[in-house]
Formats: C-alpha cells, structure tokens, sequence
C-alpha cells in the first residue's frame, strides 16, 4: 500500500515505519493521523514483524504536530454551546492520545530512531515507544509550552517514567532543547550515533537481535514491564504468575532454543498468532 505521510518494509521480521515528508520536517498531518495508527495496529493485529522501528527522512526526525490540523478545528460556531465545544475537545484530545497509546499496546517492541529536532507531538511518541536512539545533532523539546499550551499527548505522563522528575519539570516549564548528549546522560536515549547512516544501521541491529527471540517471550516482557509501570511491586508479581500459567509452555519455545543451542544453529520460533474477532480479522 502507498502512504502519503509514511513508508512501511517490512524485512526480516522488522518493520521499518519511517516519515516521508522531510521538506515539510515530517510534521504529523492529517494524512500522518490517518495513515499512522492503521499501520502500527495491522502489524500489531497482524504479527507482521516482530520489532517495529521508527524513523524519519531528511534534517529532521519531526516538528511535532502540523499547523494545518490546529487551524481546522479553530472556526467559531455562534450556535454550538462552549460547554460543547469543550466536550468535543476533550474528544479530540483522547483520540489523538490513542494514536500514540498504540505504540505502547502493539505486541511487539517499538524503537525511536531519532535526527536533528525532536519536538512537540514528536516527544509524545518517542515517550510512548520501548526504546530511543539518536544522532549527535539530535535534541527534543516540549515545545507546546512555548506555544502557549500544554503538552497533551503522553510526555507529561510518560517522561517521568524516563529521565529524572526535576529535569522533565525543567523541560516542561522551560521548552528548552535538550540536545543529545544530556538526552543519553538523563537516560532518554540508549545510544547517541555520528549520523543518520550509523544511526539506523545501529538500530537495525538492536532490532535484529530482538528478532531473533521467542516473539512470545519478547511480547511477555513488554506487558509485564508496562504493568509494572503502571502498579504496586506486589500486584506487578502477581501478575507475571498470571501470565506464565497461561503463557508459559516450556516444551515449545524454550526447547526449541535448547535444541537450537545444541545443534549450534539459530531457533526457529513460530510467530504470534493474527488478532481475529467473532467474525475473523480485526484488522
């Protein structure tokens, strides 16, 4: 299929999901809220891949959200009630947030590979995925404070989780850059690479390794972590015992990573199974 805001490969069970409009810094469009989550969700729904990266074109990872989906929804209607125009905002805001929770819900593991400016809406994403990954000209900014609002999307919420509570503050009261050597010190990147090239060869790599494991074993941690999150040390235990006795049959994968080990050769796992409803496909 052909996007317009978008490219999607799929090789060696990782699919490559990358920004296509570098002349407009891969801003996020209607086409990208459209196209964006109906990607992620088949492959998710799908088990089309088994690691999903996401990447960019061009100077720019991406500038957050385009001017154009701000301006559509600004024209007053003298007729509609504010309480109602809130009520339909408010609306707006959570189906925008559910793109980005996508990332967090998909079944396999999702990593930001990150170029020069990361800011606004884009910050919501990365926030959202497993694990970020930039260039040395990288920096992200929560630029929405700049603009005179307030980030909306999931940085507030899931940045606390990934670098220090005191410099998310800063950097949510300030709209600061932060460039990409104090990004990989604070913990919001892994990795910093030379340049774009090095850059997704590196990921790629990272990705490939993940790929290479028990898709289940892989899903397994992504949930339990997630989870643990999200509650008590206690109830995240209880949890993880849930998951192994519904999920865990030793005689499949993990044989099948003995006999792979023995016989020197790499394990041959089978692939989650399609996500279908009462009626087939959900996808």
């Amino acid at each position: 299929m052909t996007y317009k805001s978008l490219s999607l490969d799929i090789q060696d069970k990782i699919a490559h999901v990358q920004f296509i409009r570098p002349d407009q810094l891969n801003t996020m469009n209607t086409d990208f809220w459209i196209e964006f989550p109906k990607v992620i969700q088949e492959i998710s729904d799908k088990a089309a891949a088994r690691v999903i990266v996401l990447s960019s074109t061009g100077k720019h990872f991406c500038a957050g959200m385009d001017l154009s989906v701000f301006t559509s929804g600004m024209a007053e209607d003298s007729a509609v009630a504010p309480c109602r125009k809130s009520e339909n905002l408010r609306r707006s805001a959570l189906q925008l947030q559910a793109v980005f929770n996508l990332l967090e819900t998909a079944r396999m593991p999702v990593l930001a590979a990150t170029q020069g400016a990361c800011i606004g809406g884009a910050v919501d994403m990365i926030s959202a995925c497993d694990s970020r990954y930039c260039t040395e000209d990288a920096f992200f900014s929560i630029e929405e404070t700049k603009l005179g609002m307030t980030a909306d999307l999931g940085t507030l919420q899931r940045l606390p989780h990934l670098i220090p509570q005191g410099l998310m503050r800063e950097l949510a009261y300030t709209g600061r850059k932060m460039y990409a050597d104090e990004a990989k010190t604070a913990g919001l990147v892994n990795a910093v690479y030379a340049n774009h090239s090095d850059l997704l060869n590196g990921v790629m790599d990272i990705a490939g390794q993940i790929a290479a494991h028990s898709p289940l074993a892989v899903h397994g941690c992504k949930e339990m972590i997630n989870y643990a999150r999200d509650h008590s040390v206690a109830d995240s235990l209880n949890a993880i015992a849930y998951w192994q006795s519904g999920m865990f049959r030793p005689e499949i994968d993990m044989a099948e990573a003995f006999k792979a080990k023995m016989e020197k050769r790499a394990p041959m796992f089978s692939e989650l199974c399609e996500v279908t409803g009462p009626f087939g496909s959900v996808a």
